[in-house]
């Protein structure tokens, strides 16, 4: 008889990149998402985002500073879950940019 159980996991994740959610980090968390089986919803201040929908991402608004909710359900949430976690973690890999006004 299959497993029918459902694995769910969750993280909390502050956003470190000057940015913040803008469409490049958006679209970076979005392919990442895309690579995993489950279903993965980000939250911030009650709004909910599909991980793969780069436009729900844009559209919580989450400035450095803010912390976000990583929701995941399915097979491979948990891997879901630390692999987002982690690229927020490292600025979408932006760190290096400079600070600098053009």
């Amino acid at each position: 008889m299959p497993d029918t159980e459902t694995l769910t996991a969750s993280q909390r994740a502050m956003i470190v990149n000057r940015k913040g959610l803008h469409a490049r980090a958006s679209a970076r968390l979005s392919r990442l998402a895309g690579e995993f089986q489950s279903r993965i919803i980000v939250s911030h201040e009650g709004e909910t985002a599909d991980a793969r929908s780069i436009m729900d991402l844009m559209m919580l608004v989450a400035h450095k500073g803010c912390e976000v909710d990583i929701n995941a359900e399915g097979p491979d949430a948990a891997e879901a879950v630390t692999a987002i976690a982690s690229l927020i973690a490292d600025g979408f890999g932006e760190q290096g940019e400079a600070d600098t006004i053009c």
